[in-house]
């Protein structure tokens, strides 16, 4: 082996190795003393105690916590049931998050690869991570390149794709740099290692992403809202409802405790957060049966409403193999004759590239053609052959070695089809023999043109034609050629493919961000280019998702909305998506889509139910820190109404099928719905506490009829919800009804009631039927506020997206002025 010319600068200290030899056991261990290991410096994924601590120590859970404690420390044991909602949403956060790590870690130790180096003059297999600096790698065909290196010796195929995005496989010669990340294609040589861990080419990309990558989730968002914006209040509003009932209505330590935490826990729309999280865990469930691992809980809820997806090429639109498209007989010959000789190469030659390997799949008879001579492919003669007893001798490969001066003939053909993204191999004949030194004769004869693509998945038209009816904007990014990856989107049925961009024409961050708009289609572009492109769409107001596979998709990846990577793609992408695809089959995004659209516009509905005691739970504390009764809700009492108008029903309602589109603001769509019951009740509560006296009501009645009056209001808005009725819904209507009458029946003492008496029911059918029309009246009014208010910000939104287009039209104006 000779010793390569490209050096690395700046080499650092322990004696060179041998390159017959490789490493001795002694400069091994210098190189491991001195941190020169290959270890692995990657995107990690978080510990399993890191989920927990995560998933336990939230703001909402603390704030419980101390609620809990207060309650606990006045005796009342029976009010702690709320504790069951914080302990269900802890465990179901961190048993996702470990399900995800432990999934993911679990791929990237069978993809693992292991290396063969050269020390002490031989062999030896060892960890990728026990490689050190110098260290002399034996690399084949099919092996994944480990580590940085200078080739030492010998030549390779190499396929970059997932380093740079382009598939075409790359000529790797003695003092050429093999990049870490990338696959032997074809071909073997030993190459010397030139960095080690972070320094590696893919680590260095990778380590860009290691950043904080927040949820985009406008419902995540929103929860968050409501509870640090309750979360400031509730402690001033607690300590003064407490001091109001403990020091002016002379209440003892525990009825006021034990008033002024259910004051709070009513404010707390704690049993929302769980159904988020379960109705999420659920959709988690549903798609692992189409093979999708989901790290991020709320990534469903991204994907159902983005409007730009980014698609890799390979992976999703094609499969990442090669497939014959047509068989050209040139004059002379028949398809027939092509077909024969096509099926006796490939039974005799080895070859092991994805050109070969396409002509395999296609041609997989028996022959009874014999061979006494054969080639094997090589990345320097650019084709393979054989002779055959009483056939001649038959080449394949690229038209210009093999034809030479003779190819002008026949360019101008080939060149027609590659401009269809198609890559053309030559068949060749002669009736003689290979020369001596494996040498081409000179009389070879065309015999015809094989015409080869990338092949493209079954599934692709259907899954791109979903996302186009669905108003989903498509744009293709790829580091292979701009005019190949047009047509290859085009055979796929993508609309718009034609329009199609090469990157390495756009120049500044400027011209990206206009280029992302204008075209659908951007060949040879570079990780950092689409970081650019995600970047200036998200700027320019959409909701982006991304699709990669490979360590130039990372940059990328981290930043969109929601990104999914292929399972069969780098650790990086991997670890950084939200989505992966175990099967690596883009075909299963329909489905996740689906499930977001599910689980959003079942949550706005159920949320609907929560919100409403939220509201009127932080309204009647702020109002009775002002009047002279007592707050008239006890913890358990809350608990039993949430249980049978909010926990029950709206699991139920939240994990049935949905399969509308999203529409609006979560917070909009659930306000609307919530206020008017929560007016309702506030003003039916009201009533019963300043008309205590005049009506001859004791503070126990008050109770009781202030949770008759939460019931019925909440059975109302339930009402609302579950029309159209079905079969499930009346059920779940009519169960829940039953067992209001069946609670208060039977567990009058427990959830601290009192039996109906004369006067209660005079004040009680009353009030009801007031609220009732009160309620009606909101709700109509309500449903016009909001429908006047979502035109008006479609009007608003459509002027600013012609205001903008305006702007980047001056802009690209007074460019191409400027260059004229």
């Amino acid at each position: 082996m000779e010793k390569p010319e490209t050096q690395r600068a700046g080499r650092l200290p322990g004696s060179p190795p041998n390159l017959e030899t490789g490493l001795t056991a002694a400069q091994v261990q210098t190189r491991i003393a001195q941190g020169l290991v290959n270890a692995d410096d990657g995107i990690k994924t978080k510990t399993e105690k890191q989920i927990i601590l995560e998933n336990t120590f939230t703001f909402f859970n603390i704030l419980n916590f101390v609620l809990a404690l207060f309650v606990l420390l006045v005796g009342s044991f029976k009010n702690l049931l709320f504790l069951g909602v914080i302990f269900s949403n802890t465990i179901i956060g961190s048993f996702q998050g470990i399900r995800a790590k432990r999934t993911i870690d679990k791929l990237s130790l069978i993809s693992a690869p292991k290396v063969t180096v050269l020390r002490d003059g031989a062999l030896q297999t060892i960890a990728v991570s026990e490689i050190v600096l110098d260290d002399v790698m034996h690399l084949s065909n099919g092996q994944q390149i480990c580590a940085d290196a200078i080739i030492c010796d010998g030549e390779v195929e190499v396929n970059e794709s997932l380093i740079t995005g382009e598939s075409d496989p790359v000529v790797k010669r003695a003092g050429d740099e093999l990049l870490s990340g990338s696959f032997i294609v074809s071909g073997s040589c030993y190459a010397q290692v030139e960095h080690i861990g972070s320094e590696n080419y893919a680590n260095r990309i990778a380590n860009d992403a290691k950043y904080i990558k927040k949820a985009h989730s406008e419902i995540l968002h929103s929860l968050d809202f409501i509870v640090k914006t309750l979360g400031f209040t509730l402690i001033p509003i607690g300590l003064l409802l407490f001091s109001k009932q403990f020091f002016i209505l002379h209440d003892t330590l525990k009825d006021a405790v034990v008033s002024t935490v259910a004051a709070m826990l009513g404010m707390i729309p704690e049993g929302l957060i769980l159904l988020t999280s379960v109705v999420f865990a659920v959709s988690v469930l549903r798609l692992s049966k189409y093979k999708t691992l989901v790290q991020d809980l709320y990534c469903t809820e991204s994907l159902a409403r983005v409007d730009v997806l980014c698609l890799d090429k390979t992976g999703t639109i094609t499969e990442g193999t090669m497939q014959v498209d047509e068989l050209i007989p040139l004059e002379g010959f028949t398809e027939q004759d092509m077909t024969e000789a096509l099926t006796a190469l490939i039974n005799v030659l080895s070859d092991d590239n994805p050109t070969s390997n396409a002509v395999k799949a296609r041609f997989t008879g028996e022959t009874s053609w014999t061979a006494t001579e054969t080639v094997a492919f090589s990345s320097a003669r650019k084709w393979s052959g054989a002779s055959f007893a009483a056939h001649g001798t038959y080449v394949m490969g690229a038209g210009e070695f093999i034809l030479r001066d003779h190819f002008d003939t026949l360019r101008e053909q080939t060149e027609a089809y590659a401009a269809r993204g198609e890559r053309v191999l030559l068949l060749a004949r002669t009736d003689s023999a290979f020369l001596e030194g494996k040498a081409l004769p000179d009389d070879l004869q065309p015999v015809g043109l094989i015409a080869i693509s990338d092949k493209i998945r079954a599934e692709a038209p259907e899954t791109l034609r979903y996302f186009a009816e669905q108003g989903v904007t498509l744009k293709v990014i790829s580091g292979d050629n701009a005019v190949t990856v047009s047509n290859i989107a085009q055979k796929a049925g993508l609309a718009g493919a034609e329009n199609y961009c090469d990157a390495s024409t756009l120049e500044t961050e400027a011209d990206a961000a206009a280029a992302i708009e204008q075209y659908t289609v951007f060949g040879r572009v570079t990780p950092q280019q689409k970081l650019q492109f995600v970047k200036a769409l998200k700027e320019n107001g959409h909701t982006v998702a991304m699709t990669g596979d490979g360590v130039n998709d990372v940059l990328a990846l981290k930043e969109a909305d929601c990104s999914i990577a292929m399972a069969s793609g780098s650790d990086a992408a991997r670890t950084v998506s939200n989505l992966v695809l175990l099967d690596s089959n883009f075909a299963s995004m329909p489905q996740v889509v689906k499930e977001g659209r599910r689980s959003i516009n079942n949550l706005q509905r159920s949320a609907s139910l929560f919100l409403q005691k939220t509201i009127y739970s932080t309204v009647l504390s702020v109002l009775f820190i002002f009047l002279s009764a007592s707050y008239p809700f006890e913890p358990i009492q809350l608990t039993f109404i949430s249980t049978l108008t909010i926990g029950i029903p709206s699991f139920i309602l939240a994990l049935e099928p949905n399969r509308d589109r999203v529409r609006g603001s979560f917070l909009t769509n659930v306000l609307k719905k919530s206020f008017p019951s929560a007016l309702t009740m506030v003003l039916g509560v009201l009533f019963l506490c300043l008309f205590q006296q005049p009506l001859g009501l004791s503070s126990e009645q008050v109770s009781t009829l202030s949770v008759i009056v939460a019931f019925t209001v909440g059975f109302m808005l339930m009402f609302k919800l579950c029309v159209p009725f079905n079969a499930l819904r009346g059920v779940l209507f009519g169960a829940m009804l039953a067992a209001f009458f069946l609670g208060y029946i039977f567990f009058m003492d427990i959830f601290s009631m009192v039996p109906l008496s004369a006067s209660m029911l005079f004040v009680l059918v009353p009030l009801l039927l007031v609220l009732i029309v009160f309620m009606m009246q909101t709700n109509h009014f309500m449903e016009h506020i909001a429908e006047k208010y979502t035109k008006r910000f479609l009007s608003d939104r459509l002027f600013k997206k012609h205001r903008m287009q305006n702007k980047k039209t001056r802009k690209e104006f007074r460019r191409s002025k400027q260059k004229n």
